[in-house]
This record gives structure tokens, C-alpha cells and sequence, in this order.
């Protein structure tokens, strides 16, 4: 009988991967090439991406911002009017929900009426309607200022 050949591996085993794959390099001649990435392009393309999505939430709280200025501006306007109207001659107790007429008279004072500004008759007996205002639950005025003269 013919003894079993021993095969001698000819590669020194310090030169062999256990895991040739997770190589960061080729290991053989056939092997795919592995070019190392661009860091500066990879940072480059992230950072953009970052930018253009921070960009348009700082948009979106600016608008938000814009918003609520506009409402505080608006409550702001809604209480001097009311101080306004509060301050006005008026010879009834407004109810909540009903609307009533803001008018100015010749001398410059104000006055709160029910009645509107073409229910006057043939003279109109103020210099102008400055708004029809309807008393909110908060007590506070929903105003919609006239733009026309009723004095005509």
C-alpha cells in the first residue's frame, strides 16, 4: 500500500485571512477592486442634506412665529378697541352674542348704539360709524370697521 502524501501548504499561515471577505483590500488577483471612499464628498453630500433640512424647519417655525405674532397683534387690537367702546356712552348693558354700532360724534366723543348706521333716517346725527362691533363671551369686541361715510 502507498502511504497517504502529506500536502505542505507552500502559503506561510501568518499570510492567510481567516475571514478574506472583511478584507478592506482585494486578497487575490480575481478579486473585485475596493477603492477607498471620498470622506470629503460622503461629508459633503451629508451636510448638504442637513443644511437643506434644518433650512426648511427654521421655514416652517418662522411662519409659525410670523402667526403668532399676527394673533397677539390681533388680541392687542381687540383689547384697545374694547377699552375704547368700554369707555364709550352707552344707555344699555350690551349682551353677549349682539350686535351694536360704534359711532363718533361731531365733538369727538364716542357712542354705542343698537341702532345701525342707515336706520338714522334722512340725518345722520354723528361725524361717522366708525364699526359694527359684536360682544364676544370674553367680553371683548369682534370688530368690522366701516370704510364709507353714512353722513351722505
Amino acid at each position: 500500500m502507498e502511504e497517504a502524501k502529506v500536502i505542505i501548504n507552500p502559503i506561510s499561515p501568518d499570510k492567510v485571512a481567516e475571514a478574506p471577505g472583511l478584507l478592506a483590500y482585494a486578497h487575490t488577483a480575481g478579486s473585485a477592486v475596493i477603492r477607498p471612499e471620498d470622506k470629503g464628498k460622503i461629508t459633503g453630500r451629508a451636510v448638504a442634506a442637513m443644511r437643506e433640512q434644518t433650512d426648511m424647519q427654521l421655514s416652517q417655525l418662522y411662519k409659525q412665529m410670523q402667526l403668532l405674532a399676527e394673533q397677539a397683534t390681533a388680541i392687542r387690537n381687540r383689547v384697545e378697541i374694547s377699552e375704547r367702546i368700554y369707555s364709550a356712552q352707552m344707555n344699555f348693558e350690551p349682551v353677549v352674542g349682539h350686535t351694536y354700532h360704534f359711532y363718533q360724534r361731531k365733538n369727538g366723543t364716542d357712542l354705542l348704539s343698537m341702532i345701525g348706521p342707515n336706520e338714522w333716517g334722512r340725518k345722520f346725527p354723528f361725524e361717522r360709524c366708525l364699526a359694527t362691533v359684536r360682544m364676544m363671551a370674553d367680553h371683548t369686541w369682534d370688530v368690522q370697521y366701516h370704510e364709507v361715510s353714512f353722513n351722505e
